[in-house]
């Protein structure tokens, strides 16, 4: 999964590319992922579990929860052909849809900690997001297959990976996402910019 600049959220994105990070001595060696505490994680389930998540979620999995799998890759070709043109009616639709906004608002408010933040229904397609993914269906990722096919409060946090962009390191959080009754209707996930948790930490460490 890589994430592209999209038009619509290019000035929110490059205010987070702005926040001043501490760079670590040695770039082959991440922080630690338990940076990302049990307190981060209710966090992201507190502000996931809102009506906004919760009703854009619900109304996907009624317009596609019978899509089979060639209308699922038949999607997923169009939003990766829409990525290369000016013309793009479904990738348009999913960044401007309440979700989405409410997403980039969550991923600005976190001042650079939260890099990406997109919500998948129950095929595994992107509801809502705060920039562009390079694909549209989720359903064949780790990140989807171990969480919402496992157990509405399944958690998994995906390797490290280093940023060279931003000399940084970041860890996708991945979360189910249940309804009020307490059923698995999608999922989330969250790219962390580790490097950023642990300047935060040792700036408090200090303080």
């Amino acid at each position: 999964m890589t994430y592209l600049l999209p038009r619509v959220i290019g000035l929110a994105c490059a205010l987070f590319i702005s926040v001043p990070m501490v760079a670590r001595a040695d770039s082959k060696v991440p922080p630690p992922v338990d940076l990302i505490s049990e307190s981060f994680i209710e966090t992201v389930r507190d502000w996931s579990s809102t009506q906004v998540v919760l009703l854009s979620i619900k109304a996907r999995n009624a317009k596609q929860g019978d899509f089979e799998q060639a209308r699922i890759d038949a999607l997923d070709t169009q939003w990766r052909s829409e990525l290369k043109t000016d013309d793009q009616p479904l990738i348009t639709a999913v960044l401007s849809n309440p979700l989405s906004s409410y997403l980039l608002r969550i991923q600005a408010d976190s001042l650079g900690v939260y890099t990406a933040v997109f919500v998948m229904d129950a095929k595994g397609l992107n509801v809502g997001q705060s920039a562009v993914t390079s694909d549209y269906w989720q359903g064949d990722e780790a990140k989807f297959q171990k969480t919402f096919p496992v157990s509405p409060q399944a958690v998994f946090i995906d390797e490290p990976e280093y940023d060279a962009d931003t000399a940084s390191w970041r860890a996708q959080l991945n979360m189910s996402i249940a309804n009020e009754s307490g059923q698995a209707i999608g999922s989330v996930t969250v790219d962390v910019n580790l490097t950023e948790l642990e300047r935060r930490a040792a700036a408090a460490s200090a303080s």
